[in-house]
């Protein structure tokens, strides 16, 4: 059959999606771009706040029409699919199948009885939807942390960290295939190995794939503060592929807050962390997630994270207001905040954020950075884009050649979100 696909959400769903393709490929079935031209389509969705479900549901809909053309399958999988199975069921005729998450290990057999193949495997090689030259590995699935406002939990289950052994095969036939940039990924990533292994197995994992061939930077994300063990920071330091690139979640400062959120360990810890992090890596690039207007969250508290901000000078920041996710405890906390008061919070913290970036930024113009080219923009098929070692958006004059290529540019300007430069190994 032809299949057409519709994958929605984070980095993780992206890696679901991107091994479901595999698996039908394999069976025979071919992968169509064009929803116009599917006789199948999958919708691999997300739930995690309020604006990914009506995505999620649009995207639904959207893709249902084509069933008054040739569409016979309309398949739905994903975190929408694990949170309202039985809703999606009943209120949207025009879906054939919703397969949760918690189903997942039967996956391959479903998909093979809606779409008529015979040779579905579980096991196959993933398709690279995006960028042959960089891709994501997912080492866990799940979280067992139980912050108080989060839903991953009640959508993935606790976390399932995968076999070093699985791992390295999947890196291997990736680095075989034209990966450079290797993410490795999870909720939780410093937690890796503790289900399984039973103790925390992370550092062995960066020395093993810093082994293999044909990467050039290797990333992680995410960094849970209290987890970041001396032997991380070790295991990164001992290969020039491990980048020092730190997405450390921080939430919030306050820690009567952080205690609110179930967040393990207080603001003087992470500190800690970041100072030891600047001790062996002085030109660590520094991420993290701040939450504003968390309930009874008062002025004096926010203050405290535009000053953690300010102290810490975070090279960016994913920066959101406060929603309710059903199911989770903060969803029965009083004394929530006004919605006007959460957005000129967030604006004021946002402004801060830009601010710190455009001058961290600044600090470039005039070093020699390694780019890994992108392609051209949109706009100007002479202007190329591409990402350093710190994930830095560097815009140049470049030619077709470079794309997928690591080259050397000298930046000559900068901004609140990009760098500028002139290429310098033509």
């Amino acid at each position: 059959m032809k299949i057409g696909f519709v994958s929605l959400g984070c980095c993780k769903n992206l890696v679901d999606s991107e091994q479901i393709m595999g698996m039908i490929k394999r069976g025979g079935h071919e992968i169509v771009a064009n929803p116009k031209d599917a006789q199948a389509i999958i919708v691999n969705t997300c739930g995690f706040i309020e604006s990914a479900k009506e995505e999620s549901i649009n995207a639904i809909f959207k893709m249902a029409q084509y069933k008054e053309r040739n569409l016979e399958k309309l398949i739905v999988c994903g975190c929408l699919a694990q949170r309202y199975t039985e809703t999606l069921r009943e209120e949207i005729p025009e879906i054939d199948a919703v397969i949760p998450i918690r189903e997942y290990d039967t996956l391959a057999s479903q998909l093979q009885k809606l779409l008529g193949s015979d040779t579905l495997l579980d096991k196959a090689e993933r398709v690279i939807t995006g960028n042959p030259w960089q891709a994501y590995v997912k080492i866990s699935d799940g979280c067992s942390n139980r912050c108080a406002y989060c839903a991953i939990p009640l959508i993935r289950g606790d976390q399932k960290s995968r076999t070093i052994e699985d791992i390295m095969e999947e890196v291997n036939y990736l680095a075989s295939v034209g990966v450079k940039e290797l993410t490795l990924i999870a909720q939780d990533t410093t937690k890796y190995g503790l289900d399984n292994y039973g103790e925390l197995m992370l550092p062995e994992l960066l020395r093993q794939v810093s082994k293999v061939e044909g990467l050039h930077w290797i990333r992680v994300l995410y960094m849970y503060p209290d987890e970041i063990v001396d032997d991380v920071l070790l295991a990164m330091s001992e290969s020039e592929k491990i980048v020092p690139y730190f997405d450390i979640p921080m939430q919030h400062a306050n820690n009567r807050l952080l205690k609110l959120m179930n967040r393990r360990g207080p603001k003087e810890d992470v500190l800690k962390v970041v100072d030891k992090i600047h001790t062996m890596f002085p030109n660590a690039t520094l991420r993290t997630t701040m939450i504003v207007g968390f309930p009874t969250e008062t002025e004096e508290e926010f203050e405290e994270t535009l000053t953690l901000c300010e102290e810490v000078r975070y090279d960016s920041a994913f920066t959101f207001l406060y929603s309710v996710r059903k199911g989770t405890p903060a969803e029965k906390f009083e004394n929530q905040i006004p919605e006007e008061i959460k957005h000129e919070r967030f604006n004021r913290l946002v402004d801060v954020i830009n601010r710190i970036s455009a001058e961290k930024n600044a600090e470039y113009v005039g070093r020699i950075e390694k780019v890994l080219v992108d392609g051209p923009s949109k706009n100007n098929s002479k202007t190329y884009g591409g990402r350093t070692e710190s994930f830095k958006l560097v815009n140049f004059r470049g030619t077709p050649d470079m794309i997928g290529q690591v080259i050397d540019v000298l930046i000559t300007g900068a901004n609140t979100f990009s760098l500028e430069g002139e290429v310098k190994n033509k």
